[in-house]
């Protein structure tokens, strides 16, 4: 820092004024130092930075999502990122491959490293144990799914009526033997896509059938396998919904295995990359992927600058993208009636 402030012609508190973002610094000497530190190579020492700012912060986040195997926490976290740098924040992330007990190491980790905000994907059953943090001043907002145990900020996708609008639409095609494919019983958004499926059918007068529910799908090889095993039944479905984005890959695969993606249609939960390249092209109910994670930086960061009204919890809702094997007549053969 020394030798950025003799090459600015500075001191060195103007340098440090002009590391930390401080006001009370000229446009043009703010340059002339900001081109000195890059002329050095000088990176600032962040946590000696953190000693003697005067807010403590670290001008940190922590990110916990689901699993970066799936696309969907990857769009999330990517969201998240950018509205963090745009308030010259960094993302510190961690995956927690939906096991519970590495929600708890994680926001351990994480808060020893002092970050001044977390955007937690909830596993576990309950996050009451978080509450410690929050009553510290540590702004949580927790994105996906809902929290148990404690109050806070939650955006989450609107999965019961999504599901609802997949299942409509694939009864407006004249399927009425239509299975579900679910993610983990345990994680709560697979239930609420359940539970959608089933209000709509019931909705419907559609009886439903328990042999064409599985859940307990969490990749692409098991939910192909199911698939597969659905789709060779004497009485088998004439369309599928696939409640989660590596599902829908899973069943693409067992459809195309048997040569059957002409004729059994199918509605995808999230969007799958390429879902437009393929024959037919994939239907799938779209979330915002960048929306929630743009509004869930944006609560953590009006929480810092003061916000303490009380929690929100903002809903984004799904849009359904109508690409083709949605739209796949069922076979005349079946009923026609509803109800």
């Amino acid at each position: 820092m020394r030798d950025v402030a003799q090459l600015a012609g500075v001191g060195i508190k103007t340098v440090s004024r002009v590391v930390n973002g401080e006001p009370n610094v000229s446009p043009a000497t703010a340059e002339r130092v900001r081109q000195a530190a890059a002329s050095l190579h000088f990176e600032p020492d962040l946590h000696a930075g953190n000693l003697r700012r005067a807010d403590r912060r670290s001008r940190t986040l922590g990110l916990l999502v689901s699993s970066v195997a799936n696309p969907f926490a990857a769009q999330v976290h990517r969201a998240i990122e950018r509205v963090a740098i745009e308030h010259g924040y960094a993302v510190l992330a961690a995956s927690l491959e939906d096991d519970p007990d590495a929600e708890l190491r994680a926001v351990t980790a994480l808060a020893r490293r002092r970050v001044d905000g977390f955007v937690v994907t909830p596993v576990r059953d309950d996050q009451a144990y978080l509450r410690l943090h929050v009553e510290r001043g540590t702004p949580l907002v927790c994105v996906d799914r809902e929290p148990h145990g404690i109050e806070t900020d939650t955006v989450v996708t609107s999965n019961v009526e999504g599901a609802r609008d997949a299942v409509r639409h694939l009864l407006a095609h004249g399927h009425r033997r239509i299975a579900f494919l679910g993610d983990l019983e345990r994680i709560q958004t697979a239930g609420q896509r359940r539970q959608g499926y089933l209000d709509e059918l019931a909705a419907s007068g559609i009886d439903v059938d328990p042999a064409l529910i599985v859940l307990g799908l969490h990749d692409d090889a098991s939910a192909t396998a199911v698939a597969r095993r659905l789709l060779t039944l004497p009485d088998p479905p004439t369309a599928i919904f696939s409640g989660q984005n590596l599902v829908t890959i899973g069943a693409i695969r067992a459809l195309q295995q048997l040569g059957l993606e002409h004729d059994v249609a199918l509605v995808g939960f999230d969007d799958v990359e390429t879902s437009d390249l393929l024959k037919p092209r994939v239907t799938t109910v779209s979330q915002d992927a960048d929306r929630i994670g743009r509004l869930a930086a944006e609560r953590v960061f009006a929480r810092l600058d003061g916000d303490t009204s009380p929690p929100r919890h903002l809903v984004v809702p799904t849009r359904l993208v109508v690409r083709g094997s949605g739209e796949i007549r069922a076979p005349l053969a079946a009923p026609a009636d509803v109800g």
